[in-house]
């Protein structure tokens, strides 16, 4: 069974993403709330891919990605935020997640990004 990791400052969509893993056969080793603590869950838990929310308070979404990937540059990172894709600065250096899933997100859409990803 993949085990996921989510970081996202809503307690609600937390579980929203949760709930849709679990559902899709996945187990939810970790949820954070910020990027910094989602950086930490990363390293210490090594999940087989992150959920990542962008805009959060302390260190966002963006500098967890990038951090995550120095640390492990092969990460599966999946961008789940309200933002647009165009309106973030995807193509800066170190930032470079595997998909990007606009909130709201269509349940089995998201489910078959991350299967897509995961094979």
């Amino acid at each position: 069974m993949n085990k996921a990791l989510i970081v996202d400052d809503s307690k609600f969509m937390r579980k929203i993403i949760r709930d849709t893993l679990e559902s899709g056969g996945y187990e939810v080793i970790d949820e954070a709330e910020n990027g910094s603590d989602g950086i930490e869950s990363y390293k210490k838990n090594k999940p087989d891919f992150v959920t990542m929310d962008i805009t959060m308070g302390g260190k966002d979404g963006l500098k967890a990605v990038q951090e995550i990937l120095e640390f492990d540059p092969e990460a599966n990172v999946i961008i789940v935020s309200a933002l647009n894709e165009k309106t973030l600065k995807m193509n800066e250096p170190g930032i470079s997640p595997k998909a990007f899933i606009t909130k709201p997100f269509d349940k089995d859409k998201f489910l078959n990004t991350i299967k897509s990803i995961l094979s």
